[in-house]
C-alpha cells in the first residue's frame, strides 16, 4: 500500500489507493457507499456481524446485497466448499453434485422442469429473453418500470420523457428501445393496453414478482395472476425473475408463495450462500431449445462452479428445515411492526414494507409503495440522515444511490433475537434524534 499522507483510517487509506488501479475505486460501482464516499472494506463476517478493516463491528443489514441468507462464514457452507476444494477445484466438467442440485431445484421450485447452471442473475436474464424470442419467434420484451433484471443490454433501459424507452448506461445503442416496452408495476390497465397493442410482437414478459430492487414492493392481490392469465392467452413467455425474491418468503421463491407459476424463472443470491451461483428454470419444452439440444446458445467455463454448487446443496438443505419459514415469516412480521412504531412514535413519515427476510424503507410517505414512482420519490436526505445516524451507532444499512429508489435492506437466518432487538434499539435512537430536529 502506498503512503499518501495522514489518513483518519484504514479504510480512508484503502479509498484513497484503490483510485490508483481500480476503475472508480472499486470493484462494482454499486459497492460506493454515497453516504461513506467510499467502499465499506471488510475484514470478516460471522453470522449478522460484519467487521471493517479498521474493527468497528456492524450489525449487517445487507448481508452481500441479499445472497449471504443462512449468514455469513455458515458452517454448513463453509464444509461443502471445503469438500469441493478437496475434489481439486473442478471446473468445466459435470459432476454428479450438478445432477443433485438440479433435481433437488425440480422438488422445490413449481416451475423447475429443466435447469441450467450459470454464474450471475444478469447471465441467466439474458439467456431467459434470447430463449423467449427463439421459441415465440418474436423480439418484444415487456418489463416493468424500475425493474432490476441485471446489468446486460436488453434491461438497460427507462422510460423517457416522451414515454418510451431510453438507454440507462452510456454505450447502450438506443436503436434497441424499440424491443423494450415498460409499464408501471401494480397498474392492470397499463399493462392490458401494452399487451393488446404490441402482442404479436412480445416474446417476454419478465418481472421481479415482488419488487424488491426499490426496497419491498408486493404485487397486489391478483396481479401476478393477471400476468399469467394475459401471457398464456397471447402466447406470450411469462418470466419471474426471482435473483433477489428466491428463497426469500418462501423455499419455493414467489412463485411458491402467490401460487403462480411462470413458464421460466431466473435464480441467484441466495442460491449458494454468498457464493456465485445462478440458474434458470423453466418447463421442459423451453428449456431444451437450449443448446445442446436446441439452437439457443449458452455455454460457460463456471457455469455451475463445483464449489458454488457444492454451497448450494448444503444450503438448501439448511433452507428445507421443518417449519423454518413459518418462523422466518413471523419474525419477520413481527420486527417489521415493531419499526414502524417506533417511526410512528416519533412522528417520523417513514413507510416500512417487508416480505420474510427482506424489507424498504421509504422516507417522507404515510401511504403505501405501490410502484416505482412512489419509491423514487422518497425524501432522500431523510434516508442519508437516517443511514448516516445507523451507521454511526453499528446498524449497516447499504445506499446504493443518492437520489434512486431507496436500496433493499434484509436480515439472514443468522440474526439473532437479540441482535434484532440491538437493531430496534439503534433504530429508536436514531429516529429520536431525526425527530428533534424536525
Amino acid at each position: 500500500m502506498s503512503n499518501h499522507g495522514s489518513f483518519a483510517s484504514t479504510s480512508e487509506q484503502l479509498a484513497h489507493d484503490a483510485r490508483e488501479v481500480l476503475a472508480g475505486g472499486v470493484s462494482a460501482s454499486m459497492r460506493l457507499h454515497p453516504y461513506l464516499e467510499r467502499p465499506l472494506y471488510l475484514a470478516r463476517g460471522d453470522g449478522g456481524v460484519i467487521v471493517d478493516t479498521d474493527g468497528k463491528r456492524y450489525l449487517d443489514f445487507n448481508m452481500s446485497n441479499g445472497a449471504t441468507m443462512l449468514g455469513h462464514n455458515h458452517p454448513a457452507t463453509n464444509q461443502a466448499i471445503a469438500e469441493g476444494l478437496a475434489m481439486g477445484t473442478i471446473s468445466a466438467a459435470e459432476t454428479t453434485y450438478h445432477q443433485q442440485l438440479a433435481r433437488r431445484l425440480t422438488e422445490i421450485i413449481p416451475s423447475a422442469e429443466r435447469v441450467r447452471f450459470a454464474s450471475t442473475g444478469s447471465e441467466v436474464t439474458l439467456v431467459a429473453v434470447r430463449l423467449a424470442r427463439h421459441v415465440t419467434g418474436r423480439s418484444k420484451l415487456l418489463k416493468f418500470d424500475g425493474h432490476f433484471h441485471g446489468l446486460t443490454e436488453p434491461f438497460l433501459f427507462k422510460a423517457g420523457d416522451d414515454g418510451g424507452s431510453v438507454p440507462s448506461s452510456g454505450g447502450v445503442p438506443g436503436s434497441g428501445a424499440d424491443d423494450v416496452i415498460l409499464v408501471p408495476f401494480n397498474d392492470i390497465a397499463a399493462f392490458d393496453a401494452a399487451l393488446d397493442r404490441h402482442k404479436a410482437e412480445i416474446a417476454a414478459v419478465i418481472v421481479e414478482p415482488v419488487h424488491y430492487n426499490a426496497g419491498c414492493i408486493p404485487p397486489e392481490p391478483g396481479f401476478l395472476e393477471h400476468l399469467r392469465e394475459r401471457t398464456s392467452a397471447e402466447g406470450v413467455i411469462l418470466i419471474f425473475d426471482e435473483v433477489l425474491s428466491g428463497f426469500r418468503m418462501d423455499l419455493g421463491g414467489a412463485q411458491a408463495y402467490y401460487g403462480v407459476t411462470p413458464d421460466l424463472s431466473t435464480w441467484a443470491k441466495a442460491l449458494a450462500n454468498g457464493m456465485p451461483l445462478s440458474a434458470l428454470v423453466g418447463r421442459a419444452d423451453l428449456m431444451e431449445a437450449l443448446a445442446p439440444t436446441g439452437p439457443v446458445a449458452h455455454s460457460g467455463t463456471y457455469s455451475g462452479h463445483l464449489l458454488s454448487v457444492m454451497a448450494s446443496i448444503a444450503t438448501l438443505e439448511q433452507l428445507s428445515q421443518p417449519g423454518l419459514y413459518d418462523g422466518l415469516l413471523e419474525t419477520s412480521e413481527t420486527f417489521y411492526r415493531d419499526m414502524q412504531q417506533i417511526f410512528d412514535r416519533h412522528n417520523l413519515p417513514v413507510v416500512v414494507q417487508g416480505l420474510g427476510a427482506r424489507f424498504g424503507l421509504y422516507f417522507g410517505r404515510t401511504e403505501p409503495v405501490r410502484t416505482y414512482a412512489d419509491a423514487f420519490g422518497h425524501e432522500h436526505e431523510f434516508n442519508r440522515k437516517f443511514v448516516v445516524g445507523c451507521l454511526d451507532r453499528g446498524l449497516y444499512f447499504h445506499a446504493f444511490t443518492r437520489q434512486g429508489a431507496p436500496g433493499h435492506c434484509g436480515f439472514s437466518l443468522s440474526h439473532t433475537s437479540e441482535q434484532l432487538a440491538e437493531a430496534l434499539t439503534i433504530i429508536d435512537d436514531v429516529s429520536a434524534e431525526l425527530g428533534r430536529q424536525s
